[in-house]
């Protein structure tokens, strides 16, 4: 147990120095700010003179203190057990005081501390210590409440623990689920893509298979220790198209709250829409006369409109996993599953030009996602996927067609042997081709600019502006 609480002597000094006495017991430093000063202390399971020591993590930062205490002192703590899961509240509990037991030798005799956060059993008891145990990287959701409502009202600590200057963003879709981690600048750390075709199924039955959820959930636990590697930077995980449409997402979502520790979020077409043009935007420059962002899908495409910021987003039902398993049924397709699919896409697309008519007079048409990117590895022949080659490349109306073509009219086995295209993807870009082929014939359009950079990007971008 020793080795695991030993402070320096400079550490103890800090210490005594921030809490104002001496401690009256061993302990180690486990976050500090971006000056090194010690913000949380992982206390010993007891004090110097065997008294039981129920806090194993302790916030020790003044300015964390009064941010928190503040809004302890505006009822904060009814607030949070009111809004925190209780059943999540209940396993913060749990796995606190194991965590903690685990360091109380087998042997012990006597007085043992009891309680998980700060004590308790149940409820919440001080948010001063569920905030220290989220920032030492717990699961503790009263933690991660209190993180959040602190960055709402502007008193989030400066901590420079490396956690701290790194947030992370997954995007489960219905074809691929993906993972991306920024460090504080904004620098890729970790871009992960991953087919699991969680929506396999979905259009017809409106229900996640089971296999498609063992499929997710295993990627997610992958994930999980990517995170874990990056030492558990803030999350936010969304869920679109697919959950959309399932009856049993809530499932789902059990499952992938239980191996990540965050709950995915369903987000609406709009919201996806309006953090697809934020990191699509990111890195690309748009003409502010005006521009439409595609996002196919694996179940629902995007558009977004903009001039000098975002102005318009819809979101339509049509996406390359969505048009394959609606029309697409032999292989290859047959010349008459081609035109239904593309003449679905030109249908949802002239009610969205009935809304919005000027949208087909765009000046700048901006590409991202998939099906897109596929497209545009697929023309250059890309061997290995380089993004930094891809983004901001030039693809014609001519150059789709031609992949569309070739892609269309080839078997499954033989499209395999493409240059560019994922095997993953080899079963779903011919959909993803009809969706943008349609858009593309639509608008009359000859050419669009592809972006590497998509929702994720966006999420991220969001988390950075409030750390």
């Amino acid at each position: 147990m020793n080795n695991d609480f030993v402070a320096s002597p400079h550490d103890r000094e800090i210490v005594t120095q921030l809490l104002g006495r001496e401690p009256s017991g061993l302990f180690a430093v486990v976050v500090r700010d971006n000056n090194g000063v010690p913000v949380v202390i992982k206390n010993a399971p007891f004090l110097a003179d065997g008294t039981p020591m129920p806090t194993l993590y302790w916030l020790c930062s003044p300015e964390a203190l009064v941010a928190v205490s503040r809004l302890e002192a505006a009822g904060g703590v009814n607030e949070a057990e009111a809004e925190v899961d209780a059943t999540a509240l209940e396993n913060a509990h749990r796995e606190y005081q194991a965590e903690r037991d685990a360091y109380i030798p087998l042997d012990h005799v006597g007085p043992r501390p009891s309680g998980g956060v700060a004590g308790t059993r149940i409820g919440v008891k001080c948010l001063h210590a569920h905030y220290a145990w989220h920032l030492a990287g717990g699961n503790d959701p009263v933690g991660r409440w209190v993180a959040e409502r602190l960055a709402k009202h502007d008193h989030v600590p400066t901590i420079g623990n490396s956690r701290f200057g790194k947030v992370a963003a997954i995007d489960i879709g219905t074809n691929s689920t993906n993972l991306l981690i920024v460090d504080r600048n904004g620098r890729t750390l970790e871009r992960q893509v991953t087919v699991t075709r969680l929506g396999q199924g979905v259009d017809q039955t409106r229900n996640l298979l089971p296999e498609a959820i063992e499929r997710t959930i295993n990627c997610l636990s992958t994930y999980r220790s990517l995170l874990d590697q990056h030492d558990s930077p803030q999350l936010r995980i969304i869920a679109s198209s697919a959950s959309r449409d399932a009856l049993n997402r809530e499932e789902f979502f059990d499952q992938a709250e239980k191996v990540l520790g965050v709950r995915p979020e369903l987000v609406s077409g709009e919201t996806e829409a309006r953090l697809a043009y934020l990191g699509c935007t990111s890195q690309i420059a748009t003409d502010p006369n005006g521009h439409l962002i595609i996002d196919i899908g694996g179940g629902s495409t995007e558009l977004i409109m903009g001039t000098t910021q975002l102005s318009h987003a819809y979101s339509i039902d049509v996406g390359a996993v969505r048009m394959t398993e609606r029309h697409l049924r032999h292989d290859p397709p047959l010349p008459e599953e081609l035109l239904n699919a593309i003449g679905e896409v030109e249908d949802f697309f002239e009610d969205v030009l009935r809304t919005n008519p000027s949208m087909k007079h765009v000046r700048q048409i901006i590409g991202t996602a998939g099906t897109i990117v596929t497209i545009a590895a697929i023309e250059i022949g890309q061997q290995v996927f380089d993004a930094k080659e891809l983004h901001g490349f030039i693809l014609t109306r001519d150059a789709i067609e031609d992949v569309f073509r070739t892609l269309a009219t080839e078997s499954l086995a033989d499209r395999l042997h493409n240059p560019g295209l994922p095997p993953e993807r080899a079963d779903v870009i011919v959909g993803g081709c009809c969706v943008l082929v349609a858009l593309m014939r639509s608008m009359g359009a000859d050419e669009l600019t592809v972006s590497t950079n998509n929702i994720l990007d966006g999420v991220c971008a969001e988390l950075l502006s409030n750390v």
